[in-house]
């Protein structure tokens, strides 16, 4: 995979919709080794970003058919740089720091026209901005930095045109719930990892069966033994079922039996989908869980980063360890119960327990540097890659690997 030779960061932050569905991501860059004043160095990152790390390696591989919100300063939203862009797949945002004159004004008029759908980031409504409200698709307000008693009259307002409203650092379920009631369209936050009660609610029977079939097929389970489990849980198999006939693996025909998908697939992949179906289960939302699609890809990066390592044995089980860890490190959120209770059913390796309690050993320095690099928390990874001994080229071609890779195995 080419790389490109500006280093730098990238993060991803999942955007929602009302059905708290994945429908996009805002795409943050930092330039890595250059000494840039915050708002220089984000300037440069994005413009460089665009010319030539996104055709490196395209952004279908980063947003996988989702829509892509990307920072736009002025002297990029006057270029013609930004015709370089998916029209279809890209949303320019607007940064705050740009004054909406005509000239702003003209410039997305002509990207309009081009097919663009554009946004205004961090922003203050104003009846000023009559011309620019009329052409803009979403106005991103960040709920931190606005007082809530005036949010109803700041929407009622905008509901004057035809766009759509963003609430961005939702941190938690309770300010998700506000901002739903308020009529936020669209949130940006990681509310959903954060349960609003941790211990009240008790792992269901379908989850138990999970948890028995993830351990039967962590321990060398016969396919015998995989299958009576499913039987025993005709929900459990639908899921199996749903997830394995929408993935495009080149068959000519559908897979109807347990059995049928155990032979056809192997025990490796319906290990992988056992622990990802963990996520889908009986939710509406399927692969366009934010849940689903954070463990995905948190467990795949950890696996890849062991492989970058030289560490991995011939046998491939430290790799597998990697990606069950990223897997299971989110499970507590799911189920809505302590870590301990859930390790407690299964019958994990010291090294795996570890990690998952405490971030201790190898594993658990690779589930933070995942953990951190999730929420953009650049600052903390740049020592963690470090620890893990990591380059910064690696992890950013395992980042879109594993954005790949999940994009192919789940849709999009």
């Amino acid at each position: 995979m080419a790389i490109v030779s500006e280093k730098f960061y990238l993060g991803r932050q999942p955007i929602l919709d009302r059905k708290q569905e994945i429908v996009g991501y805002e795409l943050l860059f930092r330039s890595a080794g250059r000494d840039f004043a915050e708002f220089e160095s984000y300037s440069h990152a994005s413009a460089s970003v665009i010319t030539s790390a996104l055709s490196a390696f395209g952004m279908q591989e980063v947003l996988g058919g989702k829509f892509g919100f990307i920072n736009v300063h002025l002297g990029l939203l006057l270029s013609e740089m930004l015709e370089l862009l998916p029209i279809g797949q890209s949303v320019l945002e607007l940064l705050e720091v740009i004054k909406l004159d005509d000239q702003v004004v003209e410039r997305c008029r002509e990207l309009k026209k081009l097919g663009f759908t554009l946004a205004l980031d961090d922003h203050e409504f104003s009846p000023d901005f009559v011309e620019i409200y009329k052409l803009v698709d979403i106005v991103k307000i960040d709920i931190l930095q606005t007082e809530v008693e005036c949010l109803p009259a700041i929407i009622e307002q905008l509901r004057r045109w035809p766009l759509r409203i963003l609430a961005e650092k939702v941190e938690t379920v309770e300010q998700f719930e506000v901002c739903y009631r308020l009529g936020f369209d669209l949130f940006q936050g990681y509310f959903f990892e954060r349960p609003v009660v941790l211990n009240k609610k008790r792992i269901d029977v379908s989850g138990m069966a999970m948890l028995k079939l993830l351990q039967q097929l962590s321990t060398n389970a016969t396919i015998d033994e995989v299958e009576q489990t499913f039987k025993a849980d005709p929900n459990l198999s639908y899921n199996l079922l749903r997830l394995v006939n929408s993935v495009a693996f080149g068959m000519c025909e559908k897979i109807k039996t347990l059995r049928h998908a155990i032979t056809m697939l192997g025990i490796n992949h319906i290990r992988r989908w056992v622990q990802l179906s963990l996520f889908a289960g009986n939710d509406s939302r399927g692969v366009n869980n934010p849940l689903l699609e954070m463990a995905a890809v948190r467990g795949r990066l950890m696996e890849l980063l062991t492989l970058e390592k030289g560490r991995l044995p011939v046998s491939g089980e430290q790799a597998e360890e990697a990606f069950m860890t990223g897997i299971l490190s989110l499970l507590d959120v799911l189920f809505e119960a302590p870590m301990s209770e859930i390790i407690a059913s299964l019958n994990l390796t010291d090294e795996v327990s570890q990690a998952l309690l405490s971030r201790e050993g190898w594993l658990g320095d690779l589930l933070a540097l995942a953990e951190r690099l999730e929420v953009t928390d650049f600052n903390a990874v740049e020592p963690l890659l470090g620890k893990c001994g990591i380059t910064l080229d690696q992890l950013l071609a395992a980042q879109l690997e594993a954005f790949s890779w999940r994009s192919t195995v789940m849709g999009n």
